[in-house]
């Protein structure tokens, strides 16, 4: 089994992220990604409650029978470390390194060398990175970048960031996430207080 986690806020999930998954998919022929939201995420102030996140991503990965949700970081609660979630998926599964995949958003990569047990994530499986637009590997950790691999797939500007911005400010959605996500946030209100 080739298995590849996806960790993140997904505060919302959006349209990037499911293209992404499903390039990566198919390029690396993958049996599951994995969507994990985190339930505490070490790198960010304010995320939206863990109920709307989580049923927001059931929502955007329902019918894919490549895509499944994984509340573990939700079920252990507090700080969510990527380590942590990678060991237990590796255990639950029985999964050695060529079979364990982790994916991460180029974003992420620039302060990769300051999560918990970065090293170590490194060695137990095998990081891929989406590149994000105005991405530069100059100012990476030389013994990450040996260490990554890039995905050769298209690259998105959308951002969760950018999305409820836009919603606060009153402007449309609707092409960024999928229809369903657009309005469970309107039916929530979800991103009135975030800003």
């Amino acid at each position: 089994m080739k298995i590849c986690l996806f960790g993140g806020t997904f505060d919302p999930p959006h349209i990037g992220h499911l293209l992404i998954a499903q390039t990566i998919c198919e390029v690396e022929s993958f049996d599951k990604i994995m969507f994990i939201p985190a339930y505490e995420p070490p790198h960010k102030i304010f995320t939206s409650p863990i109920d709307h996140r989580l049923n927001m991503l059931k929502i955007a990965i329902a019918n894919n029978p490549n895509f499944e949700l994984c509340d573990v970081e939700i079920k252990r609660k507090g700080i969510s470390y990527s380590i942590d979630t990678i060991n237990h998926i590796k255990e639950q599964y029985t999964l050695e390194r060529p079979e364990l995949f982790y994916l991460m958003g180029s974003d992420s990569l620039g302060d990769f060398h300051t999560w918990k047990n970065a090293e170590k994530i490194l060695n137990v499986c095998q990081v891929i990175v989406a590149v994000r637009p105005g991405f530069k590997p100059s100012g990476i950790q030389p013994w990450v970048l040996k260490k990554v691999q890039f995905a050769n797939i298209p690259k998105f500007e959308i951002s969760s960031t950018t999305i409820r911005e836009r919603w606060t400010q009153d402007k449309t959605i609707r092409y960024m996430v999928p229809l369903d996500v657009w309005q469970y946030i309107n039916e929530h209100k979800l991103f009135q207080t975030n800003m």
